[in-house]
């Protein structure tokens, strides 16, 4: 247990979180147990360590562990809960829980056994913590944490502390929301590196960006897909060949029969392996309205727009990646479906939006939102796209 807690020490010290995400205070710490998903990359071990940091410091009464650790290999997480728990500890923190083998019935275990125990896990964005874990259905308390929205890259770069807005309050006060912005800082200056590199936190690291991204790429595919779905490896290149198939045609319906004869395999497939992507927070499907998975998506785009310089940077379309930008930071909190004629997307069923880049001429549409690339502050429907990045 030392060893442990020595661990934990020293992480907790050289922990150094550059921009304190807002779920911190939006998750309901007092619950007993709690799971934070998250693609790889967007930081989630940072996060539990930043909790750590914050709330107890070096008190013992908080402790870090990895799943990663061979010792349990061959110890069980209720026997080490247990021991913790009579030393004093009451706040257990679990990262990449789903390395684990039977994780969701020990962890129900704990919560039964140890009514003084609080427990912080993250998992892949790929585990359905309450669909597929009937254990803990009913006692999980499950949140999401996201890579850097637009308003985080700003904040981190400028030393500004933007707040985020509603989508109510962009689509009523855009053009007082962005002369504030514009009173201090020209976001238009960091749009484009926070569309190459901003929403994975590793940007910050003295490494190769792209590289680091596909590694991390190839960690979803062959970690956070394969072994939480328990897929054999013999089928790793058919679904990282999908991955790129999907990449390079761009935004479009897929053709699933072509798709299915290209990695050689049935359309049944094709779209688990496609659902698989979308889970791993790879790409994202758009469905018209009032359809949804298992039916064809009406087209299938990329997760964020870093996955979209990364993995075909010859084919990135200046329309695609805005309207790759306008999904992810939507993503959040709405839903989109595939828009009609005269529209790019349909949030939340009601409000029509148009994605134009720059130059677009805009046609007479009352009831159509016009979102403007390089605008610094619009008027009336036309709203610019920077803007949409302080959604969170």
């Amino acid at each position: 247990m030392e060893a442990f807690y020595r661990t934990h020490a020293y992480l907790v010290e050289h922990t150094n979180a550059p921009v304190r995400r807002d779920l911190m205070d939006e998750i309901d710490w007092n619950d007993r147990l709690i799971g934070i998903k998250g693609t790889r990359g967007v930081g989630k071990t940072t996060f539990l360590l930043q909790y750590a940091k914050e709330k107890f410091g070096t008190n013992r009464s908080c402790l870090f562990i990895n799943m990663n650790n061979f010792y349990f290999s061959g110890h069980t997480i209720v026997d080490f809960a247990g021991e913790f728990h009579r030393s004093g500890g009451k706040v257990l923190l679990i990262d990449q829980v789903f390395k684990y083998d039977g994780w969701s019935r020990e962890l129900r275990i704990c919560y039964d056994r140890f009514p003084n125990l609080k427990i912080v896990f993250t998992g892949s964005s790929v585990m359905r913590l309450k669909e597929e874990n009937l254990e803990l259905g009913d006692i999980v308390k499950s949140y999401n944490l996201r890579g850097f929205s637009f308003r985080e890259f700003l904040n981190l770069h400028t030393g500004m502390k933007f707040r985020a807005y509603t989508l109510e309050e962009i689509l009523n006060n855009h053009e007082q929301i962005a002369k504030g912005v514009l009173s201090k800082v020209k976001p238009l200056d960091y749009f484009q590196d926070y569309l190459h590199h901003g929403f994975y936190p590793f940007f910050l690291e003295k490494r190769n960006f792209s590289e680091n991204l596909l590694k991390t790429m190839n960690m979803m595919v062959e970690v956070d897909i394969l072994l939480i779905k328990q897929i054999e490896l013999k089928y790793l290149p058919k679904i990282k060949k999908l991955l790129y198939l999907l990449a390079v045609e761009g935004p479009k319906a897929p053709n699933v029969s072509q798709l299915a004869s290209d990695i050689q395999t049935s359309r049944a497939t094709v779209m688990n392996y496609i659902k698989y992507l979308a889970d791993a927070r790879m790409i994202n499907m758009i469905y018209p309205k009032g359809q949804a998975f298992p039916k064809k998506p009406a087209k299938i785009m990329m997760h964020n727009t870093n996955l979209m310089y990364t993995i075909y940077p010859l084919n990135v379309e200046e329309q695609d990646v805005l309207d790759t930008f306008f999904l992810n930071t939507m993503y959040k909190d709405h839903k989109l479906h595939k828009g009609d004629k005269g529209s790019s997307f349909l949030v939340d069923e009601t409000t029509p939006f148009k994605i134009c880049c720059e130059g677009y001429k805009v046609k007479n549409s009352p009831n159509v939102t016009h979102v403007m690339h390089n605008l610094e502050i619009g008027h009336g429907k036309q709203i610019p796209i920077w803007i949409f990045g302080f959604l969170y």
